[in-house]
Formats: C-alpha cells, structure tokens, sequence
C-alpha cells in the first residue's frame, strides 16, 4: 500500500475510521481473493462476513487484550468518537465498537506501522474465519 500523506496524529478518530475502513476492505477483499473465490458475487458476499459492522465490533472485542497500550487507546478513541450517524443493519453499540476498530486500522496505516497492521489484520481475518468454521461444526 502507498505510504500516507498526511499528518495521522493531527486527525481525529472518524477520520482516521475513514481510512481505516477502506484499508480493512481491502484486506478482506485481498483475503477472500486467496481463498480463490472468483464469482463477483460471491466475492462481495464472502468479503462482507468481514467488513460489516457486527464482525468489526466482534474484532474490537477479540482483539483489545493482545493491542499495545497506544493501540488500545486509539480503539477506545474511535469507539468513543460521536458522528452523528449509525450504519443501517448496526446497532449503536455494535457501530460504535465498528468504528474503534476501523479507527485502529486507520492509525496503523497512517503512522506507517505497516508490520503491525498486517500482524493484526491477519490475526482479525483469522479470528473469523475459526469463528465461522465453529459455528458450521
């Protein structure tokens, strides 16, 4: 991914889950692409399990205890933030809980901690894909 351009610390929480949604989705579209899928709709379908919002506040949750004290800090943040909207399909605490994530994945890209986001979103993307396989078993 290209290197950010602006200044990550000056920016707030629901800017940074601005980019942190598009980086996400493209990890999941990334990831759904190498489990060979190839179908355009199913390829929405399989990368929507990872990116809406119920998944995304499951993630914030899953992940909280194993983020740095920074990170964990950033997600609260975001969590906190108010925008003013919810996402239809999400509920507030579900989109709240989204939008930390989503601001996390944000910071990591901005501040350039490239080899911490992928760590996470490899972890994130693993942790549904057990979860889904659980719930089929």
């Amino acid at each position: 991914m290209m290197t950010p351009q602006w200044p990550v610390k000056q920016l707030s929480p629901l800017a940074l889950a601005f980019i942190g949604d598009a980086v996400w989705e493209v990890y999941a579209r990334n990831h759904v692409m190498q489990r060979g899928i190839r179908k355009p709709g199913e390829l929405h379908s399989a990368a929507t399990l990872y990116v809406r919002a119920k998944s995304q506040a499951q993630l914030a949750q899953w992940l909280f205890a194993d983020l740095t004290p920074a990170e964990q800090d950033m997600l609260k943040r975001g969590r906190n933030a108010k925008s003013g909207h919810a996402r239809k399909n999400a509920e507030i605490l579900e989109y709240r809980h989204s939008t930390g994530f989503e601001t996390l994945i944000g910071y990591l890209y901005g501040s350039g901690q490239n080899q911490r986001l992928d760590e996470l979103c490899e972890k994130a993307l693993a942790l549904i894909d057990e979860r889904k396989d659980e719930a089929k078993g």
